[in-house]
């Protein structure tokens, strides 16, 4: 009786493997689709790459009728799948609460620029040497805008790019207007 009942597990191993796996690779084909449509391919690189390499590595096997080891790689990659949805969706959050923060600091940097900007303005300062800081001022407003778009879209990447190292940028060009200031203030005396 036990013989028969190995002999029974045997052959239904043997037949779940003779034909491939095409309910776990449609599984895992549908959990890469909702893993991109969460954003991993841009918030979780990595795991969405190991899991589209598992789902091609099933149909690899698949074509060298290699049915267990494409049915193993078609759970991999499910669950790698899976596991690139919930990073996509850290990732995601982490990078939206990155890009807003990156707001304020823009934000008040370019209203020192723009103040000091209009100091300049009232002491005289050519305005040849004035023009980069206004240039950067315009930069800097347009980039801001892009950052509030791309925050109000979900594109969070790209509102966090807008704003990479806008502050040091308008730094220094408040640095060159205050040199122009107390250059103009030598000058006077």
């Amino acid at each position: 009786m036990r013989r028969l009942s190995a002999l029974l597990c045997a052959l239904a191993l043997c037949a779940a493997c003779s034909e491939p796996p095409q309910k776990e690779i449609d599984r895992a084909r549908g959990a890469l689709d909702a893993a991109k449509a969460a954003g991993a391919d841009q918030y979780a690189t990595e795991a969405y790459a190991a899991a589209n390499a598992a789902l091609q590595q099933a149909h690899d096997a698949v074509g060298q009728r290699d049915y267990r080891l494409a049915l193993s790689l078609a759970v991999d990659a499910n669950e790698r799948a899976l596991e690139a949805a919930k990073e996509a969706a850290n990732g995601k959050a982490r990078v939206r609460s990155e890009a807003e923060a990156a707001l304020q600091p823009a934000e008040a940097s370019l209203q020192q620029l723009r103040t000091r900007l209009r100091a300049a303005e009232a002491a005289r300062v050519p305005a040849a040497k004035l023009a980069p800081a206004r240039r950067a001022a315009g930069d800097a407003q347009q980039a801001l805008q892009e950052a509030r778009k791309g925050i109000a879209a979900g594109n969070y990447l790209a509102a966090r790019d807008a704003l990479e190292d806008l502050p040091a940028r308008i730094t220094a060009e408040i640095k060159g207007i205050d040199q122009a200031l107390a250059a103009r203030t030598r000058r006077r005396r």
